[in-house]
């Protein structure tokens, strides 16, 4: 059986590239070229890649990318995209928790939950983090984005999904947060590539830093920084409050 979120993606690559919260993707490459020091030397692993947005614009600025993802279709469009572009990516279609690669990137990225906190339990999210670890050359640095548990204790996840739907764009409703799990259990409704219109059941974990800390520190990263993630405009400046929906983790194997 297909989890939600193998279906989600097997026919929205392009509807997915037309949601408000791909929009972002200039500014975070540049809080990732400020993260490398603007190393072109480096290689570079995008873990759930999508349709490529974040592995074509660094190719574009001259970094050697590979994009792995979970959705063939995704992927179709990735490489679609570069090929307009003019542009050789290595696209690869790969289980964010099972991937094959041990101490060949410098830098891995894994934004806008590239799979990690979707995964139905907690094993198989730290499955993931446990993967792009093993993928990392020591030194290097892990940058990826998650949801912040510390919002729906003092927010309602519900009232913000409602103030952030746009029309033509996916909406999730009726969403229940456990506070005993962490996991937010809601309904996506989205309008596929073939203007289907689709419901899926979903359940994504929220996670507290302190729980991202401690993961990260059992599995070799020593210096781990986390900021809240604004759409567009990662910055170190950016301290995690209880109003940010998502955090930036930045995670250095010394």
């Amino acid at each position: 059986m297909k989890q939600w979120y193998e279906s989600l993606f097997e026919n929205y690559a392009r509807q997915y590239d037309k949601e408000s919260f791909v929009r972002g993707t200039v500014g975070e490459c540049d809080f990732i070229e400020a993260e490398v020091g603007r190393d072109k030397s480096i290689k570079i692993l995008d873990i759930g890649c999508g349709t490529g947005r974040h592995a074509i614009e660094l190719t574009r600025r001259g970094y050697k990318v590979t994009g792995v993802d979970l959705s063939e279709s995704q992927l179709e469009r990735a490489r679609e995209k570069s090929r307009e572009a003019g542009m050789k990516i290595d696209f690869q279609r790969h289980d964010a928790r099972k991937l094959p690669f041990e101490g060949e990137f410098d830098l891995a990225i894994m934004l806008c939950e590239g799979g990690f906190s979707l995964m139905e339990t907690d094993e198989m999210n730290f499955a993931i983090l446990k993967s792009a670890a093993k993928a990392l050359k020591r030194p290097g640095k892990f940058i990826f984005t998650t949801l912040n548990g510390l919002f729906p204790l003092f927010h309602s996840v519900n009232d913000f999904y409602k103030s952030a739907q746009k029309e033509g764009q996916s909406q999730c409703k009726e969403c229940s947060f456990d506070l005993m799990t962490f996991r937010d259990h809601n309904t996506v409704v989205f309008e596929d590539d073939s203007g289907k219109k689709k419901e899926l059941t979903c359940n994504e974990r929220y996670y507290v830093p302190s729980e991202i800390t401690w993961l990260l520190k059992s599995l070799g990263f020593k210096k781990i920084d986390i900021f809240g993630a604004k759409l567009g405009a990662y910055s170190r400046n950016n301290k995690l409050t209880t109003d940010d929906f998502e955090m930036l983790v930045v995670a250095s194997k010394l």
